[in-house]
């Protein structure tokens, strides 16, 4: 049950993060407060890849 909590976390997280890089894509213009919106995207890319390893490691580690 504290696997499965921790994945639904981490992929909510990651679909939060996918869809910012959505947004920026799809209208950078809009995002007033990112004038780098290359930087914004990395940002969230970054963040995408810190929970897709989570993810990566309770799978190998943690489940049989």
């Amino acid at each position: 049950m504290i696997i499965e909590a921790i994945e639904a976390y981490a992929e909510g997280h990651i679909a939060k993060h996918k869809a910012n890089v959505h947004i920026y894509l799809k209208n950078p213009v809009g995002i007033g407060e990112h004038s780098d919106v290359l930087e914004a995207i990395e940002i969230e890319l970054d963040q995408i890849a810190k929970y897709q390893d989570q993810l990566d490691v309770l799978d190998k580690h943690f489940k049989n």
